[in-house]
C-alpha cells in the first residue's frame, strides 16, 4: 500500500483563500494564469503521493460562483500537431476534449483565443469547429514590440490590436494545453483593455511547480527540472525576493528572467508602480501546506526523476529530444545519486529478457522482458513469445494473480487467438502474428464472455492503474496504446522492439 503524502482538503482551503485575497486587492477583477495542467496532472499526483489530478477542478469548483474561463491554443501548435504526450493527441483536440470535461464538473469555457494567429489553416479550420459548437473563439496576433519596445507593446498596435474579450465574473481564469499557449499575452492585453475602459484589474500566476517555499534542491522542485530538461528550464533563488524581502524563493529561470520586462508592461498598462516586488509575488501557489509527509514525497519525486530519465532517453532515440536533454537529466541524477537501477522494476524486466533469450536460443528474434509492481509491492514479470509480446504475457500474468486464478488456466480462448492471428496475417499482412496488448485486452474482453475466470481477472485490470511497469525495448504503438489505457506508470530502455517472430 503505498503512502500518502499530500492533504487535498488541507491545500484546496489554503489555496482557496489565497486566491480569493488576491481578487480582493485588485478591486475583485482578477486575471489568473494557470500553469500546468488543469486536468490530470499527473506528474503533480507522481511526486506528491496522495494528490489529486484533478485537483484544481475542484478548487475552480469551490469558486463556481466568482470565476470565467478562457482557454488559449498556440496556432503554431495546431498546425504542427503538437502531441500530448500522456494522452497521444494534438493540442487542439486536448483543447476540445478539456472544454467537454470542463462542461461536465459545471465549468463553462468562456472564450477560446488562438494566439500568434497568421492565418494558419488549420487554424482556421479549428476555429469553424469551435464556433460551430458555439464556442466564442478570438485571435490575436503576434504582440508588435514585445519584448523591447515596451511603449509599442503598450499601445493600440500593440495589445490595443487584439480584440477585447468581455467577461463578467472577479475571476478570469487563463488555461491552455500546454506551455506556450499564449496565456501570459492574453492577460496582459485583457488589462490593457480593461484600463483603457476604466476598469481596474490585476494579474497572478497559478503555477504548481517550482513549489517556492521548498528549498531549492528539494526533490520534488528537482523533479520539475527533470520534467523541463528538453525546454532547457532550470529552478534558482528569485533574485528580486530576497533583495526586496530577505526571503529565500525558488523560482525558475524565465520567470526570473522575464521580470523586469513584464513589471514595466504592467506599470505601463496601470501608469503606476507595480505591487509586484518579484516573480515570486505574482504567484499564487499554497501547494506546500498540503504536503503531510516530506519523506514520502521526496521519495516519490525521486522516483519521477528516474522515470524521466527513461523517457528522455526514448525520445532520443526516437529524434524528439537532443542530447542535451539527456545530459540535463543525468546531471540531476547525479545530484542525488540516483541510478537507473533504483527503480524496482527495471532489474526484473531485464531479468525475464533474459530468461526468455536463454529460453529461446538457437530461435531468430528480439527477446523483450516486462515488470510491473502491484499495489501490495509484489513484483510479476512477463516475456515475450511467438502468442504475444512481452507487455501482453505481464498484464494478463497480473490479473491472474491478484484474481488468484492458477497459472494453468488459460484466459484467453483458443479460437479467439487464432481469429486475432488470421486477421493480422491475411488481413493486414503482418510480418508477427504475436499480440500486443491492445489486441490482448480485446481478446480477453471477448472471452470474458464466456469464460468466468476472464470475467474475473479482466475486473482486476483497474487495480493495475498507477502501477510502475518498465519494459525491456521501447513499446509497440498497440502496447503503448495498452498500458496507456490501463493507467500505468510506464517506463522503458531505449532500444527499439520489432514485431516478434521466431
Amino acid at each position: 500500500m503505498k503512502r500518502i503524502g499530500f492533504d487535498n482538503e488541507k491545500y484546496l482551503q489554503t489555496q482557496s483563500k489565497a486566491i480569493m485575497e488576491r481578487i480582493k486587492s485588485f478591486n475583485n477583477k482578477l486575471y489568473l494564469e494557470f500553469g500546468g495542467k488543469i486536468l490530470y496532472d499527473y506528474h503533480a499526483s507522481r511526486v506528491l503521493p496522495g494528490y489529486d489530478p484533478n485537483v484544481k477542478i475542484k478548487l475552480l469548483q469551490n469558486l463556481k460562483d466568482q470565476v470565467e474561463i478562457i482557454l488559449c491554443i498556440y496556432a503554431g501548435h495546431i498546425e504542427k500537431r503538437k502531441m500530448r504526450a500522456d494522452f497521444g493527441i494534438t493540442y487542439d483536440a486536448d483543447a476540445l476534449r478539456i472544454i467537454e470535461e470542463l462542461k461536465s464538473y459545471g465549468l463553462e469555457v468562456s472564450a477560446v483565443v488562438i494566439t500568434r494567429f497568421e492565418g494558419q489553416a488549420p487554424a482556421e479550420i479549428f476555429k469553424r469547429k469551435l464556433e460551430r459548437r458555439n464556442i466564442r473563439v478570438y485571435t490575436h496576433s503576434y504582440t508588435k514590440g514585445y519584448p523591447t519596445d515596451i511603449d509599442l507593446v503598450v499601445s493600440e498596435q500593440g495589445y490595443g490590436a487584439n480584440d477585447f474579450i468581455p467577461t463578467n465574473k472577479p475571476l478570469v481564469v487563463v488555461i491552455g494545453p500546454g506551455p506556450g499557449s499564449g496565456k501570459l499575452a492574453t492577460c496582459l492585453s485583457q488589462l490593457y483593455h480593461e484600463y483603457k475602459r476604466g476598469n481596474i484589474a490585476g494579474y497572478a500566476k497559478f503555477e504548481t511547480f517550482p513549489i517556492w517555499d521548498l528549498p531549492l534542491k528539494h526533490p520534488v522542485n528537482i523533479a520539475y527540472e527533470a520534467a523541463t530538461a528538453d525546454l532547457g528550464d532550470y529552478n534558482l533563488i528569485d533574485p528580486y525576493h530576497l533583495q526586496s524581502y530577505g526571503v529565500t524563493a525558488v523560482n525558475y529561470n524565465r520567470d526570473v528572467e522575464t521580470f523586469p520586462i513584464l513589471k514595466r508592461i504592467l506599470e505601463k498598462i496601470t501608469g503606476k508602480d507595480s505591487v509586484y516586488c518579484s516573480p515570486t509575488d505574482m504567484g499564487v501557489n499554497r501547494c506546500s501546506v498540503g504536503i503531510i509527509d516530506d519523506e514520502v514525497a521526496q521519495e516519490a519525486a525521486k522516483q519521477e526523476i528516474i522515470r524521466r530519465y527513461f523517457r528522455y532517453k526514448c525520445e532520443y532515440m526516437l529524434g524528439l529530444v537532443d542530447k542535451k536533454t539527456i545530459e540535463r537529466v543525468e546531471l540531476l541524477m547525479e545530484e542525488l545519486n540516483l541510478k537507473p537501477e533504483d527503480r524496482t522494476v527495471v532489474i526484473p524486466a531485464r531479468k525475464a529478457s533474459e530468461e526468455a533469450r536463454n529460453k529461446g536460443k538457437g530461435n531468430k528474434g528480439v527477446y523483450c522482458g516486462a515488470a510491473i509492481e502491484l499495489p501490495d509491492g509484489r513484483i510479476v514479470t512477463g516475456k515475450n513469445s511467438p502468442l504475444m509480446h512481452a507487455a501482453s504475457s505481464l498484464i494478463l500474468n497480473a490479473v491472474k494473480i491478484l484474481a488468484e486464478i492458477p497459472d494453468q488456466i488459460h484466459l484467453l480462448s483458443p479460437s479467439v487467438i487464432e481469429s486475432i492471428a488470421r486477421f493480422k496475417q491475411d488481413i493486414t499482412n503482418s510480418k508477427s502474428v504475436s499480440l500486443n496488448l491492445e489486441e490482448t485486452l480485446i481478446a480477453l474482453s471477448i472471452s470474458a464472455a464466456t469464460n468466468p475466470s476472464a470475467q474475473y481477472a479482466m475486473e482486476k485490470l483497474k487495480a493495475l492503474k498507477n502501477c510502475e511497469v518498465h519494459l525491456t525495448h521501447i513499446p509497440t504503438p498497440g502496447d503503448e496504446a495498452g498500458l496507456r489505457k490501463i493507467g500505468v506508470n510506464l517506463t522503458s530502455d531505449a532500444i527499439f522492439s520489432q514485431e516478434f517472430s521466431f
